[in-house]
């Protein structure tokens, strides 16, 4: 009874169809309380990758639970339509870039190019998510270029623009030169690397003083716009006499190692020393003659706080219109305001205009070149080199972005950081330090939002202005244009082509109000999903306040506490003044297995189609959630990972299932009767066990899904089903065959139990690995009987509700037993391992060391441990002096010497005079002290070793014991070799080749055989005849028959079913097996 994951996964897909799974279980949960779910929005112009299918499993697992608690969970996919992704896409189609070339195209034409390509993988997507085993609504979807979506947009910025919460203002943004728009902060943060500049240091002769102030910089393409340079009027500056060429240079001391390489051999002397403040006003020779006429009162020194000591050379070359802190300079100097903007010979694409005549045509990055060859020909040029450092690039084009003053729409974010702050308290982060570090800090030093682009195909901003924009009408609504504009016609679709004609007339005299050309940052447009996803407030306004805001829970990967989480919590908190979600899990990034970032080009990670296709969708689940990928650490995905959880838990759980099928055939069979479950009624240890097991894993389970802790919950999981193949099946496999010589009621309660464990896992598995346990399931539905009655569909595993925890199964002590009992047996299976003996090698003795409540424990199961360990006698004692175990202290010195200093040393040579009692009161009392140094916790480990010399240690002959350790238990497995157990030795062997023998011949237990032996070759005279006779019973439990004498000459060939020739050490059987 095989199973090949991958196509029973594809089966089960086909059922799922068959029973519209995934919209029945939503009729199931109609009208129960609300469990609200969003999902960010993905583009579908690339194919889904791993990062995807990661969020893509968390969305599915966190609502599939829910669902599967009694809530009513609706999940509606959405696509990121709009945006620079889209029209980078089509600009390099085209090979079209810049205003003039769309608006030679026509805005209508390049939407429509956009709005071809904008779905270009939909139908991959949809095949992908539905092979994932996600279950979300692709036909009730949203998009964010529909009209209804759009409409919301507006009416979300409008409440902005109402409360005084939008503004136009002359910033300094981000700018991408392949898009031709400026970005917002958050935008250019998602894109940095290291990247190579020139660095250059140039002088600017004081005018009236034999000096040069020295600046330093890495955009020589901002020197032609340079006005100031900046010094900090608190800092003192070096006047210094360069000997070798007579000149007076100016700069701070640590620039120093900027203008000369080996400062030791650098021949120069200080000539005085000048503070900042006194500087401020000096005028100096401007390096280029473009600007002089239009800013004569300019180059001249400026202070500026934010001048840096230990950067470039403690003067800064200021070019107001590209950066920022120079622009806050100047104005607070007085010599740029609104009514006298900075020079900016720079357009969209990164050319110099025809104000900088010798560069002009030229992208600034490229002139950087021609800028350094020109300033070294003047001699203003002292040092030319290049510099590693981190930059910005754009995250679309991935070229590098500069920094550029542009006239923009801004929503106020800072004015609202206190109340984020505060809102985030409530909602709960996994992992924790997302919230407590990244995001907080991130919204703690939040800009204000630049939410316009110059860009075409996205919602366009709903401003009408006067020519001098002294008018401003914000619309809210599509039925609000058409009353203040008049216009009659249709309005389906509100995109720039459809909307840029349309005029208000002004109610100031202004003439005719026309919109701005921008459209919103696709970002806004995600941040308004909540809203606009469901066209609220036109629509669905009783629904949105009863239930669908805030949302339960969201999830994306670790970049989006910078993109999503972020814009979302913005409106949210503008909006309605709470947090727009109460639950995130944030997951790492993918990387290929090099660790490096998946690269379609260099081909560094398998294709995820081929994964699923080899091993299956519940594989590659499980290996993603059970990563530290859900803890936001990054995970290097290995192919080989994705194979070992099909062999290590699939396949473990299949063999369960498998087992107990098996076992119900024989039942009904040895029985006659049909096996149908019941509860289990039972008093065997180990039925009592399982059972507590899969309570104490349902309230973990309850415990930390209410936590989001997938990262805690899978392992427990993997736990049960290790517990279920690995002790339980493996300890009781007698009693489910009916060989334990015990009624069929006992077999009918063991049965019982493994069925009902299958049940439970299957369900609390099902949100988790959604195929195999469907498939599962479907097997066990026709020995559930009665238990499916109490559920109103019961077709699929995830129509079921999720198993609740059942007090009555609950037995700490039964679980305190046989935590004990494994602890001794793993202690064993070490021991053996270490003296390479392996488990079918029958040994004498195995002494047991712990306290009286484990040995307790141990003694009431002590059969299955000799019977586990193939151990004939087990001796229990809590005398450690006996056995010659001795405790001893050892110590991190480097961490205790840190802590005690010089006292250490008095440590040291008091430890080896610490007597045992001494160390056996530290290990309760954990405080111990030693000529007078107190230590205590973690200072001393103490550790249990053999004496070498113990007078009081028994000794015993021929014994060789081997020992292993824990904290709280010792074991001493004597490995000597006894003759007395060299026949029990060679009996379970056979017994092991008999049954791999059914196997090779595809025998089933309710196959019977006849296995039958014939001695070939017996050189040492081994009774063997006498050792099968004398085990009879043992053969017919463990192989179901007895294993008969043959002789080689007899017996009818073709009732022959398999015959082979074993070698057991120095003893030759031929096994056969035939039929009856």
């Amino acid at each position: 009874m095989s199973i090949n994951f991958p196509q029973a996964e594809e089966e089960t897909v086909r059922f799922w169809r068959e029973v519209d799974a995934f919209q029945t279980q939503l009729k199931l949960t109609e009208g129960c309380q609300n469990f609200t779910f969003y999902d960010g929005p993905p583009f579908a112009t690339g194919l889904p990758h791993y990062g995807h299918l990661l969020t893509s499993t968390i969305k599915d697992i966190i609502p599939r639970y829910w669902s599967m608690k009694g809530y009513h969970v609706v999940r509606r996919f959405g696509w990121d339509t709009h945006g620079l992704p889209i029209e980078y896409e089509i600009d390099k189609t085209l090979g079209v870039s810049g205003r003039d070339a769309v608006m030679k195209m026509g805005i209508e034409k390049y939407n429509a190019e956009c709005r071809a390509i904008v779905m270009r993988y939909a139908t991959e997507w949809r095949q992908t998510i539905e092979r994932l085993g996600r279950w979300i609504d692709f036909d009730n979807d949203y998009k964010s270029m529909d009209v209804n979506f759009m409409e919301s947009c507006w009416w979300v910025f409008k409440q902005l623009f109402d409360k005084d919460q939008v503004y136009r203002a002359y910033q300094i943004m981000p700018f991408s030169t392949a898009l031709c728009t400026p970005l917002s902060h958050m935008e250019s943060k998602q894109n940095e690397k290291t990247t190579q500049d020139p660095a250059v240091l140039v002088a600017f002769p004081v005018q009236g003083r034999d000096a040069s102030l020295i600046i330093y910089t890495t955009t020589p393409w901002t020197l032609p716009s340079n006005l100031f340079i900046a010094v900090h009027p608190e800092f003192e500056y070096l006047e210094i006499l360069d000997e070798e060429s007579s000149k007076h240079y100016i700069l701070l001391e640590s620039g120093l190692s900027m203008l000369y390489k080996d400062k030791k051999k650098a021949k120069h002397k200080v000539v005085g020393k000048i503070r900042g403040k006194d500087m401020i006003g000096w005028k100096y020779e401007p390096l280029f003659r473009y600007f002089v006429d239009q800013f004569a009162d300019c180059f001249q020194v400026i202070g500026a706080d934010y001048v840096e000591a230990d950067e470039g050379t403690g003067l800064v070359h200021q070019a107001p219109a590209f950066g920022q802190e120079d622009y806050d300079a100047a104005v607070a100097a007085g010599f740029i305001h609104p009514g006298r903007l900075p020079p900016c010979p720079v357009d969209d694409k990164g050319l110099f205009t025809a104000e900088v005549a010798e560069y002009a045509g030229q992208h600034v990055k490229v002139a950087d070149k021609a800028i350094i060859r020109d300033l070294r020909e003047t001699g203003r040029l002292l040092v030319a080199t290049q510099v590693s450092h981190v930059d910005k690039f754009c995250w679309r084009s991935d070229t590098q972005l500069i920094r550029k003053a542009v006239s923009s729409w801004f929503i106020r974010v800072t004015n609202s950081i206190p109340d984020m702050l505060a809102n985030l308290e409530s909602t709960t982060w996994v992992p924790s330090f997302v919230k407590e570090k990244r995001f907080a800090n991130w919204v703690a030093n939040a800009h204000d939002w630049n939410i316009a682009r110059n860009r075409y195909w996205g919602t366009p901003l709903p401003l009408w202005v006067s020519e001098d924009y002294e008018e401003v009408v914000c619309v809210g609504s599509i039925a609000e244009l058409k009353e203040l504009s008049g216009f009659t016609g249709t309005l389906d679709d509100i995109h720039r082509d459809k909307i840029d004609g349309i005029t208000i007339p002004s109610k100031k005299g202004k003439g005719q109000l026309r919109r701005v050309d921008e459209v919103f940052d696709c970002w806004f447009e995600s941040g308004s999903m909540p809203y606009a996803s469901n066209h609220y407030p036109f629509e669905n306004s009783e629904k949105f306040h009863q239930g669908n805001f805030p949302a339960d829970f969201i999830a994306e990967g670790l970049d989006q506490t910078r993109g999503w989480f972020y814009t979302l919590s913005i409106l949210g908190n503008k909006l309605f003044g709470v947090s727009p979600f109460r639950a995130v899990i944030v997951n790492g990034l993918v990387l290929a297995e090099d660790g490096k970032k998946m690269s379609k080009s260099l081909k560094n990670y398998p294709d995820p189609k081929t994964v699923i296709d080899k091993f299956g969708s519940d594989a590659l689940r499980l290996y993603l959630i059970n990563s530290p990928v859900v803890r936001g650490e990054p995970l290097r995905f290995k192919e080989s990972g994705v194979k070992e959880v099909v062999a290590k838990v699939l396949l473990p759980l299949w063999n369960s299932y498998r087992f107990f099928y098996e076992q119900a055939v024989l039942y009904k069979k040895t029985t006659g009767n049909d096996f149908v479950t019941q509860s289990p009624k039972t008093d065997n240890v180990m039925d009592r066990w399982i059972l507590a097991d899969c309570q104490s894993m349902l309230q973990f389970i309850d415990q930390e899904m209410s936590g989001y802790r997938l990262y805690t919950v899978v392992p427990r999981l993997l736990q049960v089903i290790d517990n279920l193949t690995n002790w339980y099946i493996r300890f009781n496999r007698k009693r489910l065959k009916g060989a334990a010589g015990l009624d069929a009621q006992d077999t009918k309660a063991a049965l019982d139990t493994l069925c009902q464990v299958l049940f439970t896992l299957v369900r609390a598995l099902a949100p988790f690995t959604p195929f195999i346990t469907e498939h599962i399931y479907r097997l066990l539905q026709p020995y559930l009987g009665e238990t499916l009655s109490e559920f109103a569909n019961a077709k699929s595993v995830h129509f079921l509700a999720f198993p609740t925890v059942q007090e009555s199964l609950f037995d700490e002590v039964i679980q305190r037993k046989v935590s004990a009992m494994q602890k001794v047996i793993q202690l064993a299976r070490v021991a053996r391992e270490r003296k390479t003996i392996p488990l079918k090698t029958p040994l004498l003795t195995l002494v047991v060391i712990a306290d009286a409540q484990q040995l307790s424990d141990i003694e009431e199961l002590e059969n299955y441990v000799k019977e586990e360990l193939n151990i004939r006698d087990i001796v229990l004692t809590n005398d450690e002096e006996r056995y010659g175990i001795h405790l001893e202290a050892r110590v991190d010195w480097p961490i205790l010497g840190k802590k005690l200093k010089r006292d250490a040393q008095v440590v040291r040579k008091a430890l080896p005079d610490l007597t045992q009692e001494q160390l056996r009161q530290y290990l309760k009392e954990k405080k111990i002290t030693i000529k007078g140094i107190e230590l205590e916790g973690s200072d001393l480990t103490i550790v249990r070793v053999i004496a070498k010399d113990n007078s009081n240690m028994v000794k015993e002959e021929g014994v060789q014991y081997e020992p292993a350790f824990l904290e709280d238990m010792i074991i001493l497995l004597d490995t000597a070799a006894h003759p007395e157990l060299i026949d029990d030795g060679i009996a379970r062997d056979v017994m092991t080749r008999v049954q791999k023998m059914r196997k090779t011949a595809g025998l089933v237990p309710t196959d019977d055989v006849r296995m039958q032996y014939s001695v070939v070759s017996n050189p040492e005279g081994v009774q063997f005849d006498t050792l099968v006779s004398t085990r009879q019973s043992q053969f017919e439990n463990t192989v179901r028959g007895p294993l008969e004498p043959f002789s080689p000459s007899g017996g009818l060939a073709e009732s022959i079913i398999l015959e082979e020739e074993h070698v057991l050490s120095n003893l030759t059987l031929l096994l056969r097996l035939c039929r009856l």
